[in-house]
């Protein structure tokens, strides 16, 4: 049995099933996901790894089964009580914190052997093709982004989170699932060529500017797990422990390429951690003040240099140098801007709400520098001076916003607005003026369902935008006369790709 996507039922007594909810579990669930419920064919099943699943479509899912996947359907089997009572079980959480350390990541470890072609087995650009997560089934797609005609579709591991991230050379793609494992696949050769899981419950992960590394954090165990690009064998495992000693979750993770380094966010501590992957020192190591650090645990590989911050960060994004790192925090009304190279905070930005900064984005107003963040509780999208830091503008949108792109060759800023479901906005694309940070247009793709998600070409001549149901679609526009050119038909697409803006660091997109 798989059980997907599982929800509890917190008035239901876990004693109206006909026998023990154990031993309900060990015969239907055990099999695939595990004795421990630490996962196995099928995912985790366990509180962290459910958060963000609804409770009704929890109990259709075990009663129905999932289309497109080896869910079964136990309508049949199990009564309503025994269901509600094996939804309440897998959201308790374990009595213990669960052990995955370097035993058990590398006995996880896949290789698919097999020739390989070191050219692409498909015609269309390599750098103009977009990977497009449909996380309604658990699959990808891979589009041609001249034709706009998928060129292969495959499935994936369950609820990818963090968004694939690229090779230098964008042949390989790399995708995080919240249950932990990471898959590398080929893109000349469509096909997956390695897998391996990093830990029960994963954020996201990030691939080094020299193409060698994958950094991986997790939410469960509190690790930073450090792979071999080639193969994703096992580094190193790094403990998620502040100064103070307490163990942390981890935030966000991301490659800062021009420092030859990785930068990890701790949520539950109040540090930002840079990890060099290059052999040359950065800036940092290069001449840095010790006050201002405090402390460089020195290692013989990737040694962790541990700065102080003002806030428990949960997102974060670079200006184009990447000597700023601009955070958020929790419970906080304001951003903070903190020097990288002297490890100082150099500003507090204006931003009410909860931004989204990992959809943040750059672009030159009246020769500044400036950055643009949507806000996922109000219709408001903050524009910031990257030298003064001072707010230039606050822009007001349909509804509160999520995702936020551009390209240099465009006039617009496209932001959605469906952070919240609310029924007025989350249909619309906003797009916003980079010359006068006026809204010049809103666009409702499909009426009442929800869009998300913008990405352009690599020439910045169309836009892809997200249906985000299960019965979606991606819309095609030109980005100039905002017609739209097609539309493609498919399940819950979430983000899309382009290979070359990821590569290149496009202003317009996320990094």
């Amino acid at each position: 049995m798989k059980l997907i996507c599982l929800v509890f039922l917190w008035f239901v007594p876990v004693a109206l099933a006909a026998e023990p909810v154990e031993k309900l579990y060990a015969t239907h669930c055990a099999s695939c996901h595990g004795a421990d419920r630490l996962g196995g064919a099928g995912p985790a099943l366990l509180p962290e790894n459910l958060e963000r699943l609804r409770r009704p479509e929890a109990i259709k899912t075990i009663a129905e089964g999932r289309v497109a996947s080896q869910m079964a359907g136990f309508a049949e089997k199990l009564s309503k009580e025994d269901i509600e009572a094996l939804t309440g079980l897998i959201y308790t959480a374990l009595p213990q914190v669960p052990v995955w350390g370097e035993k058990e990541i590398s006995a996880s470890h896949i290789r698919v052997a097999g020739a390989m072609s070191d050219k692409p087995i498909f015609k269309a650009d390599p750098l103009n093709l977009f990977v497009v997560v449909e996380l309604g089934d658990h699959h990808a797609t891979i589009l041609d982004g001249d034709k706009f005609e998928p060129i292969t579709r495959f499935q994936t591991r369950f609820a990818l989170h963090g968004g694939p991230k690229f090779s230098p050379d964008g042949r390989y793609v790399y995708f995080a699932s919240r249950d932990g494992w990471i898959s590398k696949f080929d893109i000349y050769n469509l096909k997956i060529v390695a897998e391996i899981r990093a830990g029960i419950n994963s954020r996201n992960l990030a691939v080094s500017g020299d193409g060698k590394t994958i950094l991986v954090g997790n939410y469960l165990p509190h690790t930073l797990v450090l792979l071999k690009a080639d193969d994703l064998s096992l580094i190193k495992i790094i403990e998620a422990v502040g100064q103070n000693g307490k163990s942390s979750r981890i935030s966000a993770v991301y490659q800062a390429e021009p420092r030859g380094s990785f930068i990890a966010a701790l949520k539950d501590v109040k540090e930002v951690w840079e990890i060099p992957y290059a052999v040359q020192k950065s800036n940092w190591q290069q001449s840095f003040d010790p006050a201002s650090v405090d402390m460089v645990v020195r290692e013989k590989t990737f040694p962790v240099r541990r700065i102080s911050v003002d806030d428990y960060l949960d997102d974060f994004f670079f200006d184009q140098t990447y000597q700023h790192l601009i955070s958020t925090a929790r419970d906080s009304k304001k951003g903070h801007v903190l020097d990288l190279d002297t490890g100082k905070k150099v500003a507090d930005l204006d931003l009410p709400g909860m931004p989204h900064l990992g959809s943040g984005i750059t672009w030159n107003y009246q020769g500044h520098p400036v950055m643009a963040t949507p806000n996922t509780k109000e219709g408001l999208v903050t524009v910031i001076d990257m030298q003064t830091w001072q707010t230039i503008k606050q822009i007001q949108t349909p509804g509160p916003g999520f995702f936020m792109r551009s390209h240099e060759n465009t006039p617009y800023a496209w932001t959605d607005g469906f952070a919240t479901g609310n029924p007025l906005s989350r249909d619309t694309m906003t797009l916003i003026d980079k010359n006068t940070l006026e809204v010049a247009h809103i666009l409702r793709p499909e009426p009442g369902k929800t869009a998300a998600h913008v990405e352009f070409t690599r020439d910045g001549k169309y836009v892809l935008v997200s249906i985000w149901e299960m019965d979606g679609a991606l819309v095609i526009y030109d980005a100039q006369t905002l017609k739209e050119v097609k539309r493609i038909p498919m399940c819950k697409p979430s983000g899309k790709y382009n290979v070359y803006n990821k590569i290149t660091r496009s202003a317009g997109t996320s990094h």
